[in-house]
């Protein structure tokens, strides 16, 4: 009974709170943190996922043959042809298989270095070129580091049959 009497207590409450003059602003205010998570959950999940969904459309309507494709069942596949919403792939030499569009989940793109980007063959470093360990200063003044039987490694065990460890 007291947990009845608390409830009515409590609505007679929010029912005489109504209906004073100035309780009105509270209930826009109230759905202002509900709009704002609305908002927020529109720009960080769906406006990324059209993004997404309107670049992968894009890549399926630029298809071409000699493409390298991946389709959504993860096969790795070369484009033949192309037609209004089917695409022959040959997923091996001599094997050709026709999918729909939307079976093809990425497009890949083929690396092409400018000719700029890379040096020229006389230009590369030869093994000549690179530091000894003479050139290499010592960490302990200039002297050779003390050999040490500890540093030295066995290997005799490898040669053994693993069933006689």
């Amino acid at each position: 009974m007291p947990l009845s009497s608390l409830v009515s207590d409590v609505l007679a409450a929010g029912s005489s709170g109504g209906s004073s003059g100035g309780g009105g602003g509270g209930g826009i205010l109230s759905f202002l943190p509900l709009v704002l998570i609305v908002f927020v959950g529109y720009l960080l999940l769906v406006r990324p996922a059209r993004n997404r969904q309107r670049k992968a459309l894009e890549n399926r309507a630029a298809l071409e043959p000699g493409a390298e494709v991946t389709t959504t069942a993860g096969l790795i596949a070369t484009v033949i042809s192309v037609d209004d919403d089917v695409v022959t792939l040959e997923i091996a030499p001599g094997v050709q298989s026709r999918f729909v569009k939307g079976a093809i989940a990425r497009v890949h793109t083929v690396y092409e270095p400018e000719s700029d980007e890379l040096p020229e063959p006389d230009e590369m470093p030869t093994h000549e070129d690179m530091p000894t360990h003479e050139d290499i200063p010592a960490e302990n003044g200039g002297q050779p580091a003390a050999d040490t039987a500890g540093d030295q490694v066995s290997l005799e065990k490898r040669d053994q049959d693993p069933t006689d460890r």
